[in-house]
């Protein structure tokens, strides 16, 4: 067992390396007073000649002979043989076994405080070792409070000897022994009693690392995460690895010093240790290494000390912004609208802006935040603001301020939530009682602590908020919240309802669907079946596990991803890009991904090019002609020519002539008897398997009649689900309810290139319409490019008068939409799809997710991958005549999700496959004047499919 305690009291300046040890000078015990128990224990020291004896005298020895026998003390340290000095606060010599590699262990044996192993002793790697060391240190405050009395000494120590949860016999015993004596020291250990947690087997993954064999360190992964007894761990362990629990085997070594005791506490558990897996993703994004660290203690342990740590150091530091805005999403993220408040008026009525905690609670603690600052101080983490009376003295500004740090504003650049700098100077220079304050305290120092920035576009301005919305209560319909504030149990997700309803009657705008918490401590919940992507428990930067949310509502099945170098660096042009950091390369998006640079593959023209060069350009890969011959390539997407699916890497053999959605995938009966062929065409962002064209599906028999998710058949007729449809006999159509403007087939040409028979029908595969008609033509992808392939092009009109469109690459016709250009990593798709038994991950995946975070009916997602393979994101209104103000809503919709991208949010980018996501490039829709289309009333119960409201085919293409 580990035995990491060390002299417990201002002893530490002299710990000892017993590396030989010899018995002491016996004149030293002269300075023990006769017949004391100091005077017999020293005397054994002269006698002793077992090292490991002495060793264990020499830890109890200060139990015997108090602290304040200096003369005694002094004469030991300086006559024992061996002896080296160490300096004042070193208490880890006796954890340096438990370091798992031998650099570690002998550069810990040689160091004389903690600071000197951090080089060789990596935290993410020897958690082991630092635990006991912070086990040691807090051991040494806590007992150094027993002075003299060595039976209260004797029980405390026994409390930190070792890893093992404290028992009730240990914890009961310093409360009798310690409690009259010393009560500083019992508030001491009962604080530490009360944080440590209870182990689990996964707080023993790192003991695999320690076996020799790699297919053991697999089956002792495997067995702590599936086996939950110790009797069936030992006995899995044994089987598997092929060796016996040895103490001198380093993986036993690792186990038998961790082990549980024997019997359970008797007395309350006390917090477990849990992990909050969504807030461990952000702490990688830390710049200092003690806002990491104890991001992670944070994270992993719920009844951590270190929160107000974090709170004084972290939070306010302005060089961990990027550290600070991530835990803020974690803990609220962003959403739209804002209403219902009763103090904190002047934020209602505004569906358009984002806030992150627009509720009662946070209404009311504004309220609460006025109360206490009338008593002339502002209480913060890192400081007190004196105040003169803020009743009297720019009262409407303090109040804009409780209410902006509560319901909390978010902005497009940054997500914090900042008062802005100018702001802050103005309020304190007003109101500040100087007289009171601090030496050193200023307006100008206060605010470049709380309020260094002054950017509207990354911090809250106040003025904003001085009155209320503009918009009053008329546009109250225009742009709803179905999920804010969140009607579903803390258990569930809460969904827009875009799938419709059997029963109009009592048809939600919204879902509430079973989740997952990411982590035990997590509030940040996931969808059931979803899989996750999550920092492993050993806490290596860069090392993730994929996991499923599983029924039970936790995650399971989890599979380790390889790590990724987050430390290696991309050296572009000379200049050192950190990993996931974005920069241009001439008009080509970048990203930095774990040393290797990823650029969009567009085609520039340079600015000196000739005249000849500019009428050549086409703005197609590899300057290909713009003509349009389709050829279909083996990852199921249609390119324009055989010129551009070269460009894009295609071997010959890898595509056929034709558009994809022409051919008959089912032709070759690829499916066994017993099952049915059915087209299912789709664009893989995977490469290391097949992209079939199809499915094969069981012969009908009992569906699923809760499930809703309508279908129509090519018949016209709706039913409740494909399964329901199959089992019917008839011939899927599209996805959705039928449309009556879909009854008769009329082709259209989608931004991807591709022929459908019906709007509805690309509707149904999440792409927007670009023309009616079949597809016959391609636009460039560069904005420098003619648009002279396009210029035969008839195309619809804009759904909404005044509208700045965004024209998608490759396609010819403009939308009032706003559009998302995404650069992502293939090596992480396939390594997503291998985790997945080799399914490929498609486009249609992809959208299906983002559709999750678009949080209002108004708008919905469509996308395609690019003939230049950017992944291409549209958030667009869904009504026929979008307002002004539907069209700024999914503009906001696609800021926000443009910036969780472009941080590495993990409320974003948690979920695989977007976590393969590496920058983002956004532009935006709006109306050039309020004047806009008159409002379109909504459907009453918002259960339409895909939020449309169709009327006629003409429209559809702006949906």
């Amino acid at each position: 067992m580990r035995v990491c305690f060390q002299i417990a009291s201002f002893f530490l300046a002299v710990n000892f390396s017993l590396q030989p040890l010899r018995a002491q000078d016996p004149s030293c015990c002269q300075h023990a007073a006769e017949s004391s128990p100091c005077k017999e224990a020293c005397d054994q020291l002269a006698t002793i000649k077992s090292e490991s004896h002495l060793n264990h005298l020499l830890q109890r020895l200060p139990s015997y002979c108090p602290e304040l026998m200096n003369e005694l003390w002094t004469c030991i340290n300086s006559s024992l043989p061996g002896v080296s000095r160490k300096s004042e606060g070193w208490v880890g010599l006796g954890c340096c076994e438990l370091s798992i590699s031998p650099e570690c262990r002998r550069e810990c044996r040689q160091a004389s405080s903690k600071n000197d192993i951090t080089k060789v002793c990596k935290k993410v790697t020897e958690n082991s070792l630092y635990s006991c060391i912070t086990k040691n240190e807090m051991g040494s405050t806590c007992c150094s409070y027993a002075g003299r009395h060595t039976t209260c000494r004797e029980y405390c120590q026994a409390i930190f000897r070792t890893d093992s949860t404290p028992t009730v016999s240990q914890i009961s015993a310093v409360k009798e022994y310690c409690q009259s004596h010393s009560p500083q020291l019992l508030s001491c250990v009962t604080n530490f009693t009360k944080s440590y947690p209870v182990r689990s087997p996964i707080d023993s993954l790192h003991c695999c690392d320690r076996a020799e064999a790699t297919h053991c360190q697999v089956a002792c992964r495997r067995i702590l995460r599936t086996m939950s007894t110790e009797h069936e761990i030992m006995e899995g362990l044994i089987n598997e690895c092929g060796s016996q629990p040895l103490p001198q085997d380093p993986m036993w070594q690792c186990f038998l010093g961790s082990a549980h005791p024997a019997s359970p506490p008797e007395v309350e558990t006390p917090h477990p240790a849990k992990m909050d897996c969504a807030k461990l993703h952000c702490c990688a994004k830390a710049n200092t290494s003690m806002c990491r660290d104890t991001c992670q203690e944070i994270s992993t342990n719920w009844g951590s000390q270190t929160g107000q740590d974090f709170d004084q150091f972290c939070e306010y530091n302005p060089v961990e912004t990027e550290l600070i805005n991530c835990l803020a999403d974690v803990r609220e993220p962003c959403q739209l609208g804002c209403k219902d408040l009763t103090y904190c008026t002047n934020f209602n009525n505004r569906p358009t802006e984002l806030f992150r905690s627009c509720n009662v609670q946070s209404d009311q603690g504004a309220m609460s935040d006025m109360r206490l600052w009338s008593n002339g101080t502002i209480k913060m983490p890192v400081m007190n603001i004196p105040v003169l009376d803020i009743r009297k003295c720019l009262p409407d500004m303090w109040k804009a301020v409780a209410c902006s740090l509560q319901i909390k504003p978010c902005h497009s650049k940054s997500r914090g939530s900042v008062i802005c700098k100018s702001d802050c100077l103005d309020i304190l220079t007003q109101c500040g009682d100087r007289k009171r304050f601090h030496e050193g305290q200023t307006p100008e120092r206060i605010c470049e602590l709380l309020s260094p920035i002054d950017d509207p576009d990354r911090c809250i301005p106040l003025h904003k908020y001085l009155t209320p919305s503009s918009l009053g209560n008329s546009v109250v319909d225009e742009v709803t919240h179905p999920c804010n504030p969140n009607p579903c149990p803390s258990n569930h997700l809460c969904q827009v309802n875009r799938r419709g309803c059997l029963d109009d009657l009592h048809c939600q705008p919204f879902l509430c669907v079973p989740g997952c918490k990411l982590g035990e401590a997590s509030e940040f919940l996931v969808q059931q079946d979803a899989r996750i992507e999550v920092p492993t428990r050993t806490g290596l930067t860069g090392c993730h596990e994929v996991c499923t949310c599983g029924p039970s509502g936790r995650l399971e099945n989890c599979a380790e991803m390889p790590c990724v170098d987050t430390d290696e660096p991309c050296i572009v042009g000379g200049e050192r890009k950190n990993h996931g950091a974005s920069f241009k390369i001439d008009c080509h998006t970048c990203s930095c991904f774990a040393g290797e640079t990823t650029c969009s593959t567009r085609k520039c023209l340079d600015l000196d090019s000739s005249e000849e060069d500019r009428r050549r350009f086409t703005g197609l890969p590899c300057n290909c002609p713009d003509r349009f011959v389709p050829v279909c390539a083996s990852n199921g997407r249609t390119y324009p020519s055989a010129c551009v699916a070269r460009c894009m890497a295609f071997k010959d053999y890898q595509f056929v002539f034709g558009r994809c959605r022409l051919g008959n995938p089912c032709a070759g009966s690829p499916c066994q008897r017993n099952q049915r062929c059915i087209p299912k065409y789709r664009v893989c962002l995977s490469d290391l398997s097949d992209c079939p064209q199809y499915e094969c599906a069981g012969r009908p028999g009992g569906c699923d009649r809760s499930g809703v998710e309508p279908a129509c058949d090519t018949d016209g007729l709706v039913h409740a689900s494909r399964c329901q449809l199959l089992q019917a006999g008839k011939t899927l159509a599209y996805m959705g309810p039928c449309q009556e403007a879909c009854r008769k087939p009329q082709q259209v040409c989608g931004h991807n290139g591709e022929t459908y028979n019906s709007v509805c029908d690309a509707m149904a595969d999440r792409v927007a319409l670009d023309y009616e008609g079949p597809c016959h033509a391609v636009g460039a992808v560069s904005d420098a490019a003619p648009d002279s392939a396009c210029s035969g092009i008839p195309c619809p009109p804009l759904s909404a008068p005044g509208c700045q469109p965004v024209t998608p690459p490759g396609a010819c016709c403009p939308i009032c939409a706003s559009m998302l250009q995404i650069l992502w990593s293939k090596e992480q798709m396939n390594t997503f799809s291998k985790l997945n038994k080799n399914q490929p991950v498609t486009v249609h995946d992809v959208l299906q997710i983002l559709r999750l975070h678009v949080s209002v009916p108004q708008c919905d997602v469509f996308g395609y991958l690019s003939i230049d393979h950017e992944l291409v994101v549209l958030i667009a209104p869904v009504e026929q005549q979008p307002t002004p103000l539907q069209i700024e809503a999914c503009s906001k919709e696609a800021e926000k999700i443009d910036a969780l991208i472009n941080y590495a949010s993990p409320t974003l980018v948690s979920h695989v496959p977007l976590s393969a996501f590496l920058t983002s490039e956004i532009q935006t829709s709006y109306v050039r004047s309020s004047g806009g289309a008159p409002p379109s009333p909504l459907h009453p119960g918002l259960c339409l499919l895909l939020g449309l409201v169709i009327a006629a085919a003409p429209v559809l293409h702006q949906v």
